[in-house]
């Protein structure tokens, strides 16, 4: 997984297919190095994962915190996927901004979806 750049103060981390036990450490690593110098925001997309496991879920709010100083971390989640219906039923989605695309995501003007 690499962060890519969109613009100067936005950073697009790719999300693996899953996320459990297995790679949760190595994901919230790659969310808190895109928390470079003037980036604001980090999204973590999620559009292509289709797992993710109470580890995964415990990474995306540690890294949230780790990064909160300095970007605001927001997810990019398939609207009608499996990873979605998991993360609101347990209400991530009023902790961390949820987004359909990465584009919405990356779009100031586009509120997270409830």
């Amino acid at each position: 997984m690499i962060a890519h750049q969109r613009d100067s103060g936005s950073v697009v981390v790719p999300m693996p297919a899953e996320i459990d036990l297995a790679n949760a450490a190595r994901v919230g690593e790659q969310l808190r190095t895109a928390a470079g110098a003037g980036v604001t925001v980090i999204v973590a997309d999620l559009t292509g994962t289709q797992f993710c496991d109470s580890a995964g879920i415990r990474t995306l709010l540690a890294a949230r915190d780790d990064v909160a100083q300095h970007a605001q971390l927001r997810l990019a989640v398939a609207q009608d996927g499996a990873v979605r219906r998991a993360l609101q039923a347990i209400g991530l989605q009023h902790v961390l901004p949820m987004h359909p695309t990465v584009e919405a995501a990356l779009d100031p003007d586009v509120p997270s979806s409830r």
